[in-house]
């Protein structure tokens, strides 16, 4: 009987002692957590309106986000009443060895790092990176999400992207849109070249400097190949590539200039 009343004696005590501090420390952290939460979007709403880049941003919040949080477990574990220097002792063993369990974690961090201060691309570039090709859709801590054409989204740690080799296709604001057109050899070259420069002259798209390419660049074995090389704006390349291709077709069927392909003569000897 004595022994119960010292247990619930000492059970009295503990929660006297450190009833209130928990209940303390947790309506802290849930306070804390929506101040937290409050601060980013507003953080986020903030760098929207200047016009920062958007390659920065998820990525600065993110840092943001961890860094207030990791203070509040801090603050929060000293109202508890864990000494602090014990605390960050611990705290320091245990993210000595968290790093060394994770170094592709912190190779991935440096990676985004790398990106975004390099700025190899940015949020909206279409990239061919590793094997994959795609939009950037974000940049975040340890990872970058591209948008393939065919609506798939890839997810690529930062470290290896930051070391790979990789063609940004909007990095400069004018690309160059190559073609080969054949000819039969019994065909007018001349007046070929006429009519793709006349397709050529009534495209808007295509820029007039640099001046358009067309030549005769190829004898080949079954037609004469005419070289085209036009100058676009970066956005326009696929759309004229494309109809570029449509309206040759067509224009030489309708002016009788024929397109031909592979074939073979087989003469019979008596």
């Amino acid at each position: 009987m004595e022994n119960i009343e010292q247990y619930l004696e000492l059970m009295t005590n503990f929660i006297v002692t450190y009833g209130m501090k928990l209940i303390g420390a947790a309506v802290a952290l849930i306070i804390g957590l929506w101040v937290i939460s409050m601060i980013m979007n507003r953080f986020k709403a903030v760098m929207t309106k200047r016009d920062v880049d958007p390659s920065l941003v998820p990525f600065l919040i993110s840092v943001l986000g961890i860094s207030m949080r990791v203070a509040l477990i801090i603050s929060v574990a000293g109202m508890v009443g864990i000494e602090m220097t014990s605390f960050v002792a611990i705290l320091g063993a245990a993210g000595l060895a968290v790093g060394l369990a994770l170094q592709g974690t912190l190779q991935n961090f440096a990676g985004g790092v790398i990106i975004l201060l390099l700025k190899p691309f940015k949020v909206g570039d279409f990239v061919d990176v590793g094997g994959h090709m795609g939009t950037v859709k974000e940049i975040q801590i340890f990872t970058t999400i591209m948008v393939t054409p065919d609506n798939k989204v890839i997810i690529i740690p930062n470290g290896g992207l930051a070391n790979a080799s990789m063609t940004n296709f909007s990095a400069m604001p004018t690309r160059r849109v190559d073609f080969s057109f054949g000819i039969g050899y019994g065909d007018d070259f001349e007046k070929a070249k006429s009519l793709i420069k006349g397709l050529i002259d009534a495209d808007s798209r295509i820029l007039k400097d640099p001046e358009p390419f067309v030549r005769v660049g190829e004898l080949a074995d079954s037609s004469v190949n005419i070289t085209t090389r036009v100058w676009v704006n970066s956005a326009d390349y696929w759309a004229v590539h494309f109809d570029m291709i449509e309206n040759v077709k067509k224009t030489f069927d309708k002016e009788g200039v024929s397109i031909p392909y592979p074939q073979m003569d087989v003469h019979m000897a008596k």
